[in-house]
Order: C-alpha cells, then structure tokens, then sequence
C-alpha cells in the first residue's frame, strides 16, 4: 500500500459502524424485541436488513424500513428500537475489526482522532464502554445531538477543534458524499458495509492497513 499520504493530515475523523466495529447482529437482535412489542408489525428483522441501512441517519432509517406506518406509530418504533438498541449493546456491544487497538494507538500518536456518526445519542458513548477506546478520541459528534446531518457534524468537529487538515474515514457513499460537502478528503474502508467507486483518495481493506497508508 503507498505511503504517499504519510505526514500529510493533521488529523482523522471515522465513521463508526462498519468502519471501527460491527454492531449489526446484535441491532438486529434488538430491533426484533422492540417490533415483538407492538401488535402493527409482522416482520422479522435481520442482520441483512440492518446492515442496508447502516450509515442513514436514525429518521431515515426507520422511515425506509416502515414507509406504511404512520407517523405516531413509525415514531413509537423507532423510541423502542433505541432503546432495546442501547440496551443490548451495553451488554454484548458489536465486533471490533481486527487490530482496532493496536492500530488506534498507532494513530493517536501521529493524529488529532475523532468519532462523527449518524447514530442516535448514546451510541458512541457504548463503543467507548465497550471497546475501552475513548483515550484515543479528542471529541466526536452524532446525528442524535442536534440532528444534524453527517456533513454539518464534520464541519462541528473540523470547526470546533481547529484542525488544519483532516481527513474522514468511512465505508459508505454516504460518507463519501458528507466528507465531500464538508470539504474533507476520503478515505474508502471497503471491508465495510457499501461501496465507493472513485472520489476517494484511498482505500484500505483492513483497519489496519491504515498503519502503512498514514
């Protein structure tokens, strides 16, 4: 993998599902509980199903999965998906990538680190209690805090921590296209859960190979 990007960012900012861990089957197990309580829902929900969604914003999500509901019972879903989702997660978290620890370490002596997601509130906050990882992050921000979209969330963090020169870590078009409007090069994770064709200025099939690119 080229070197070529070596010394040139001050700063990272990641995307966390699909990127840092895999949370997917264990959302899936929660998002289950919350639809066995409600008596307007007869679906199963899947890892499959959860893993289509990953990366839209938290509204997004369960408008795409639930388009015929209606707006009070769409938003009882989604009030009980969070918080089944927290729950579960508290307890069995998701899978971190191989060498998420030692590559992290690495990083964080060469880097400013931060977290930006479109995750509800809360959820970082689960990765770091599960991981144990919130020594190496200098600040991170969620769609849940403000509602806001991924690209004004990078802009915050770009803003707020004065970085000169970043760049986002992510694995859908979605990041892309944040990255992209926020003014922040890309960097395709494509061990992830979408696809990036071109725009990106790397990519990297493993966490860790971002020890050799950066």
């Amino acid at each position: 993998m080229s070197a070529s990007l070596k010394n040139q960012f001050d700063s990272i900012i990641f995307d966390l599902d699909g990127t840092l861990w895999d949370s997917t089957n264990n959302v899936a197990l929660a998002w289950q509980a919350a639809l066995n309580e409600v008596d307007y829902i007869d679906e199963l929900m899947t890892q499959e199903k959860v893993r289509s969604i990953t990366g839209m914003t938290y509204d997004s999500i369960f408008d795409k999965l639930f388009p015929n509901l209606n707006v009070t019972q769409r938003a009882e879903v989604q009030s009980l998906c969070g918080k089944h989702e927290l729950e579960i997660l508290h307890t069995r978290g998701g899978e971190l990538y191989p060498a998420l620890d030692e590559t992290l370490s690495y990083l964080a002596g060469r880097h400013k680190l931060f977290i930006v997601s479109n995750c509800q509130s809360g959820y970082i906050e689960v990765f770091f209690k599960i991981s144990q990882m919130e020594h190496y992050f200098m600040g991170h921000q969620c769609y849940g805090t403000k509602g806001n979209p991924k690209a004004e969330n990078i802009k915050d963090i770009v803003n707020d921590h004065n970085l000169k020169s970043p760049v986002y870590i992510g694995d859908t078009m979605g990041d892309y296209d944040s990255a992209t409007k926020a003014g922040v090069p890309f960097i395709f994770a494509d061990y992830g859960f979408g696809k990036v064709e071109n725009g990106q200025i790397a990519t990297i099939s493993s966490f860790a190979g971002l020890t050799q690119l950066l």
